[in-house]
């Protein structure tokens, strides 16, 4: 797993545009080089936020939206069209807006289909299966660019801490008796996420600053699963100066003053 590297912004507005402009350059890397490119979005007020400031900007235009295969690290196990599930929030801030393969846009069901969360897990881990490829070297895509959103008690997709899903080898978990609600939903695992070519952590607020220090220090995962967030080639920890307040200077990198 990579050294992660950590950069800094004025605050949450920028660090969104900033995260946003860094997205779309990466997918149009991965595109010119390969054809295609996989991403996993997260929600969250930045995540949201970051998709709205893509579709809010002329260069989202260079990014192949049909040739992306879009991804979920988790999700609230409401129905569709639910106001708090992820994929709600990112069609309303970008995949409604760009020209996106509907088969390439790979969502996580909730009840409404008239699956458990159990079986919605097993679902989407045989979505994964299906896209991975003999040089994934497992039973999920090695995803180009995963995107996470952490909690102030250092939680990543719905894994959090202490509970069962940090211990999960499969690929895709139910997550019951979430501490934050609602309380079931479904999540990646971190054998998943670890093998992603490239983990970006972002997180905004005073309330997350300790968990990022702790994310960064030599913290076990199953105590703040940030900690176990890192890639393959690259693991980048996007803040703002707030989220960074309680990690040493000499750890980031400031990008806007």
């Amino acid at each position: 797993m990579s050294v992660p590297s950590v950069i800094i912004h004025r605050d949450a507005d920028v660090l969104a545009k900033a995260v946003a402009a860094r997205l779309i350059t990466g997918l149009v890397d991965v595109q010119s080089g390969k054809g295609s490119a996989s991403v996993v979005l997260t929600g969250g007020t930045v995540g949201i936020a970051t998709l709205a400031e893509i579709a809010a900007s002329p260069a989202h235009d260079a990014v192949d939206w049909r040739h992306l295969d879009i991804w979920w690290g988790d999700e609230r196990f409401l129905p569709s069209g639910d106001p708090e599930r992820n994929e709600t929030g990112a069609r309303q801030a970008l995949l409604d807006h760009v020209d996106v393969d509907p088969a390439r846009v790979h969502v996580m069901r909730g009840p409404d289909s008239g699956m458990t969360a159990e079986e919605s897990a097993d679902a989407y881990a045989e979505e994964l299966r299906q896209a991975s490829r003999p040089e994934d070297h497992g039973p999920a895509p090695s995803f180009d660019i995963l995107l996470l959103g952490m909690g102030p008690d250092g939680h990543v997709a719905s894994l959090f801490p202490g509970q069962p899903a940090l211990y999960d080898t499969r690929p895709v978990v139910a997550v019951h008796g979430s501490p934050k609600p609602p309380p079931t939903r479904i999540s990646l695992t971190l054998p998943v996420i670890q093998a992603a070519r490239e983990v970006w952590v972002v997180a905004a607020g005073v309330e997350k600053a300790g968990a990022v220090r702790l994310a960064l220090a030599d913290s076990g995962p199953m105590q703040v699963p940030a900690a176990g967030a890192r890639g393959r080639q690259r693991t980048l920890f996007l803040l703002d100066k707030a989220a960074a307040s309680k990690i040493p200077a000499s750890l980031g990198r400031i990008s806007s003053p």
